[in-house]
């Protein structure tokens, strides 16, 4: 497999396309080389968008981790990774990092200028990194946060993604039934009289189908064009997405991505020197309204001096397990380490509701669009087994 590799040698960065059967033989392929991998991607042959990239946080993290481990100043590190980006909003950004660094500005308040690029909680990340001097540490635990967050979100569209499939599929066999099956077979019964209310059913739109069926057929495909529209108006889905986490047991399973944002998010946040009330302000951010009320009140009482594993299972803000986690946390003063445990165990929790929903949603969904396939064959065939009937 070829890659697309930018390496540091000599203290300077070089890109270059290395054959390699996987990323740990690339590796060591470079290092035999005297060269330290910064960043590497499967080489494409071709590319068929055109557009502009805009700025690529994580590939900036990674490669800024790789620089400062390697021994490189801050300035020299983003300075390395200018030179070789593009042109682009990517190398833009990092052209106001670099002036800005000159200036002397610490790189947090640089990034505080360019919320569109950096989150809160990365420069909060930074914020803390800066008074500990340990900056590629911070960036790699917020690397880290940041993929165990994107695993779970990608959990969670994968468990949507085949009843997607399955009402796509469903719906194109139902309008392939309507608009072809049923019009040609409906002109079996035209000729006929008496005929049972199936066929009546069936004759009635197959007529209508050959008077209007394109005025028909562009209806519907106008009003699905119409729906995918308005579900990307951020104001529809907006009240499309809390409506849809009122329904009783989904809102437990926003209650629980809430809770795992929240709790991975402080316990990153106190690895990097925060206090628990400051990482609280900032984690606060990550929750929905009613959550975000709740902590709102729990840290005026935590401000007021009691403790943390107290007051968050006052305002519903733990499940049973991480509530004893918190508690050993304070009692042993590893409240970041238990804090990331307790995410770890709604993430468990999670999996297993998503596994749930996903092992009794798709027999449902199965079922629903086989009983709608399942009555136009039967409208279609019923006509055939009454006349026989009747003829004997």
């Amino acid at each position: 497999m070829r890659y697309h590799v930018k390496a540091i040698a000599s203290g300077s960065m070089q890109e270059l396309v290395v054959e390699a059967g996987n990323k740990q033989d690339l590796r060591e392929q470079l290092r035999q080389k005297g060269m330290q991998l910064v960043s590497a991607r499967p080489a494409k042959t071709l590319r068929l968008s055109f557009s502009k990239k805009g700025f690529q946080l994580s590939l900036f993290t990674q490669e800024l981790i790789a620089l400062l481990e390697a021994g490189l100043t801050l300035i020299e590190a983003v300075e390395t990774l200018k030179d070789k980006a593009a042109a682009d909003e990517h190398g833009a950004v990092l052209s106001r990092l670099i002036e800005s660094l000159y200036e002397g500005l610490p790189l947090s308040k640089v990034m505080g200028k360019m919320p569109e690029h950096f989150p809160p909680l990365y420069i909060a990340t930074v914020g803390s990194a800066e008074k500990t001097g340990h900056l590629a540490d911070a960036l790699k635990r917020y690397h880290h946060y940041e993929t165990r967050l994107q695993g779970v979100k990608k959990k969670i569209i994968s468990a949507l993604v085949y009843p997607l499939v399955i009402i796509t599929i469903g719906g194109a066999i139902m309008l392939f039934l309507l608009f072809y099956v049923i019009p040609k077979f409906s002109q079996i019964y035209a000729s006929m009289r008496n005929l049972p209310f199936a066929a009546e059913v069936m004759l009635w739109w197959g007529e209508l189908v050959h008077q209007h069926g394109l005025w028909l057929f562009l209806g519907i495909i106008l009003s699905i064009t119409m729906a995918v529209v308005l579900l990307r108006t951020p104001a529809i889905r907006e009240k499309i997405k809390q409506a849809f986490w009122r329904l009783p047991k989904v809102a437990q399973y926003e209650r629980l991505f809430a809770l795992t944002r929240f709790y991975r998010t402080v316990g990153l946040l106190l690895s990097g020197g925060l206090s628990i009330v400051a990482a609280m302000e900032l984690a606060a951010q990550l929750l929905p309204g009613s959550m975000k009320l709740a902590l709102n009140q729990a840290i005026t009482d935590i401000k007021t001096g009691q403790s943390v594993s107290a007051t968050l299972p006052r305002y519903g803000l733990t499940t049973p397990v991480s509530e004893r986690l918190l508690r050993v946390g304070e009692q042993s003063g590893e409240l970041a380490t238990m804090s990331e445990r307790a995410a770890q165990f709604c993430d468990e929790e999670l999996d297993r509701a998503i596994e749930m929903f996903t092992r009794l949603f798709e027999p449902l969904l199965m079922l629903v669009i086989g009983v709608l396939i399942g009555t136009i064959v039967f409208l279609l065939y019923m006509p055939i087994f009454e006349l026989a009937g009747n003829m004997q």
